[in-house]
């Protein structure tokens, strides 16, 4: 978020080659993310659970450090994973609060501590294999990702742990890698999201999530972009079972939308991953993953959301997604990934 980024001071450093090759691969994918406007024609691509759920689930367990690496791999910007806490006090990194589904072991992970947690293996889901992975703390996956590549933290717990997540972060000498969020529908929402701000290290980037079930009016989507400064904002276009597929983004995406995005200088970010036991498309007006990939039908799904003004889009199907918007020319080369290809 530029209010605690300082994206004045940002901009000056990346005008520069030389500061730009100095910061490497994080410092190339930062200035695309906080320069919205200087790359509206490159579309940024968000690993959902690190990517973890690709291919009906059957490749990695999600969340792991697996999937990271392959994110990694295929050039993916930036990958969301989801934060619970032991008993005795360190985040990890889980999705749910069982250990049931997605570990080969059972009961609740707020009543395990960090020892036990560690004997637990991740499962590759579809098969229900267990892997040679254990569940990893926040600070082992940020390790994991430095300088390669961004986290979006999905807080599973109480809103405040936000804090203790980036203060985590700053300790690692991570803040610029993390990107934190909260759901924001009224001034009592943006109020909470403030005083959360206040609390946070400097570096780290705060994003709105705004959807379509509580806020309709674009002019809100504004108000909440500019209250918090943000670089992006996640949108969510509901759609229910049995609806038809939007046939224009919903009330929040649209030519106001991509105005109101502009004239603050923050990307439209979608998500179209799935939701388990939810209609296709559930967060994306029924334009999601499945029409993508399993119907073979991506431009009514990447593509519908680039031609009304996504630039980010978080996706369950990491490498379908970049392999198409490479072939139609959303995305621009990175200067790292030149260097690091010459020195192979």
């Amino acid at each position: 978020m530029r209010a605690i980024v300082g994206g004045i001071l940002l901009s000056v450093l990346f005008g520069s080659g030389l500061a730009l090759a100095e910061t490497g691969r994080i410092g190339e994918i930062r200035e695309r993310l906080t320069s919205a406007n200087h790359w509206r024609d490159h579309v940024m691509v968000v690993a959902h659970r690190a990517g973890g759920l690709q291919a009906r689930k059957s490749r990695f367990p999600e969340n792991s450090r697996a999937a990271l690496a392959d994110a990694i791999s295929v050039g993916v910007e930036m990958v969301e994973i989801d934060v619970q806490k032991s008993s005795d006090g360190t985040y990890v990194v889980m999705h749910d609060t069982w250990l049931d589904r997605t570990t080969d072991c059972r009961g609740q992970v707020a009543e395990r501590k960090l020892a036990e947690l560690r004997a637990c293996r991740l499962v590759v889901e579809a098969s229900g294999i267990p892997a040679d992975e254990t569940i990893p703390t926040l600070a082992e996956y940020l390790e994991a990702a430095r300088g390669r590549i961004m986290v979006n933290i999905d807080n599973k717990l109480a809103p405040g742990e936000l804090v203790g997540m980036t203060q985590l972060a700053e300790r690692l000498g991570l803040a610029d890698h993390v990107v934190v969020k909260l759901n924001l529908w009224n001034e009592e929402r943006i109020a909470e999201a403030h005083r959360l701000i206040g609390l946070m290290p400097r570096g780290i980037t705060f994003m709105p999530i705004v959807a379509d079930d509580a806020v309709r009016d674009p002019a809100l989507l504004e108000r909440v972009a500019s209250a918090v400064s943000a670089d992006a904002v996640e949108l969510i276009a509901w759609h229910g079972d049995g609806q038809p597929m939007t046939p224009d983004g919903g009330p929040l995406f649209g030519a106001r939308a991509r105005a109101v995005a502009v004239r603050g200088g923050w990307h439209l970010w979608v998500n179209t991953y799935a939701i388990v036991n939810k209609s296709a498309g559930m967060l994306a007006g029924g334009r999601g993953d499945q029409l993508a990939v399993e119907a073979d039908l991506p431009d009514e799904a990447f593509g519908f959301w680039v031609d009304r003004g996504a630039t980010i889009i978080q996706t369950d199907e990491p490498s379908a997604a970049i392999r198409w918007l490479d072939a139609n020319g959303y995305r621009r080369p990175y200067a790292s990934g030149a260097r690091q290809a010459a020195a192979r």
